[in-house]
């Protein structure tokens, strides 16, 4: 595919790969994860695909194309079921391992292939020596969302998924595999715990749900995973694979909560939902990959990566949701953007927020803004911001402006008032285009001085009926 800017999300807007694993094999960053459908009716309707980008070109993403199809599967011949959230791991042989979980059955699946992004086989199912599969011994614990870590002739293996208030179910576990990458060496121990088993361990509040994923840096583990909060991705950290870990904090939310550098930490400025990811150091930077929602549902999520900082003493502050992505600094101020790097998007009736503090309503009303793109799933075509309706707000994180004078948007639909151009979400108007209705992509522009520096840049809509937004422009 041709080059693209580095801006968030990473993947073309018509592409949904949330759940990201992202691996650094060679000169080229892969992202692995599960595929969403566009308007799809549930989690990872699709087939494995994997996307790949060289290390000194982030903006550069190539689709490597299929890489697994579920009906690989012995138990999903039929494809009646989806393929949830995968991991990749180099094994003692130097093959690719594939580890996944189908949504009906808990057991852990294991596919492999020479090269990373090539087409992967079924290799077999996780089990005990005895042939009794991972999951379906008496007193397992189902597996889901697998985290693998090889260490010389043995794989860490790292699963579960635990609702708050079920006892059933300990918390994340990691399993010890040998070197055939099938066979337990040493069954599933907990490492970190699930709600009803937290008190007194440090992780009261953020206490594991799923996505287990699993990271060595020096001498020390990061083990990422989706808190009970379900919108934030914590970590904790140990110097072993298998005990020890202690929570240390927050790295990301899909909708900024816990930030106050630009608003009140509580104030969510995104729409929430589930979120799975992890890091990964991509030349002499670390990064954060994890996943946002659109379209107004649950099942059509989008590639997310910010820079990270790890501290001396090993300590990642939260990072905000930004436009920027993998750019490593801020947007230039001026040219054209899609309307899709909004990083933040709201409106001003915040109970209708999902994923806000203080409820576990995830879903969103007709009401909400959001991301969406015309023609079908898998179809080429440029995404925008939908219902745009009276106080709805778009905003972008950051640009460098320099004598802006300027600013264009594209917009459609039937709406008729105008678009405020504000460099902070809740801070003085600079400028109003005009927009009015129209059924096809019009242009509207208005005199707009934004101050020399590093701002966000927000637009927010007044008026009657509600307006599609599909890029602007800077000058």
């Amino acid at each position: 595919m041709s080059k693209r800017r580095a801006v968030n999300p990473y993947l073309p807007s018509w592409e949904y790969i949330p759940d990201g694993e992202p691996y650094v094999f060679g000169d080229r960053v892969y992202v692995y994860g599960s595929h969403d459908k566009y308007n799809g009716q549930v989690y990872c309707l699709n087939d494995y695909v994997c996307w790949s980008s060289p290390v000194d070109d982030l903006g550069n993403w190539r689709y490597e194309g299929v890489i697994y199809q579920k009906t690989k599967d012995p138990f999903n011949s039929d494809g009646s079921m989806c393929l949830y959230a995968p991991d990749v791991t180099v094994g003692p042989d130097g093959r690719y391992y594939l580890y996944y979980v189908l949504d009906h059955v808990q057991v852990v699946s294991v596919a492999v292939c020479d090269s990373p992004a090539g087409e992967y086989e079924f290799y077999g199912y996780v089990h005990y020596p005895d042939g009794t599969r991972l999951g379906e011994r008496e007193g397992d614990e189902p597996q889901f969302d697998p985290g693998v870590l090889t260490e010389g002739d043995q794989t860490y293996l790292y699963t579960g998924f635990c609702m708050p208030g079920d006892k059933s179910r300990s918390g994340a576990m990691v399993t010890v595999l040998d070197s055939d990458m099938l066979t337990i060496k040493q069954a599933p121990v907990i490492i970190a715990p699930s709600e009803p088993y937290s008190k007194g361990s440090g992780y009261e509040g953020h206490e594991f749900f799923e996505a287990p994923s699993i990271r060595k840096i020096g001498n020390t583990y990061y083990f990422i995973y989706s808190s009970i909060v379900m919108h934030e991705l914590c970590y904790a950290t140990s110097q072993y694979p298998d005990k020890d870990f202690q929570y240390r904090g927050v790295l990301v939310c899909n909708n900024d909560l816990h930030i106050d550098t630009y608003k009140p930490a509580e104030k969510p400025m995104y729409y929430g939902g589930n979120n799975h990811g992890s890091i990964v150091q991509i030349l002499d930077k670390w990064y954060i990959f994890y996943h946002r929602h659109t379209n107004g549902t649950n099942f059509s999520r989008q590639g997310m990566a910010e820079r990270i900082q790890i501290q001396p003493d090993g300590k990642i502050p939260q990072v905000e949701m930004t436009s920027c992505g993998l750019n490593n600094g801020p947007l230039e101020g001026r040219g054209e953007y899609p309307a899709v790097i909004a990083c933040n998007l709201f409106y001003q009736k915040e109970n209708i927020y999902s994923g806000g503090a203080g409820t576990n309503d995830y879903w969103i009303d007709g009401c909400f803004p959001r991301i969406m793109q015309d023609g079908k799933d898998g179809d080429e075509e440029l995404g925008f911001i939908a219902n745009m309706k009276d106080s709805a707000t778009a905003g972008y994180k950051y640009f460098a402006f320099s004598n802006v004078r300027k600013v264009t948007v594209r917009v459609r639909g039937y709406g008729k008032g105008y678009l405020e151009v504000k460099i902070k979400w809740d801070g003085e108007v600079l400028g109003k285009i005009p927009v009015k209705f129209s059924n096809i992509w019009t242009e509207y522009s208005a005199e707009v001085e934004i101050p020399d520096g590093v701002h966000p840049l927000y637009f927010t809509y007044r008026g009657l009926g509600n307006t599609n937004l599909s890029s602007f422009v800077i000058e």
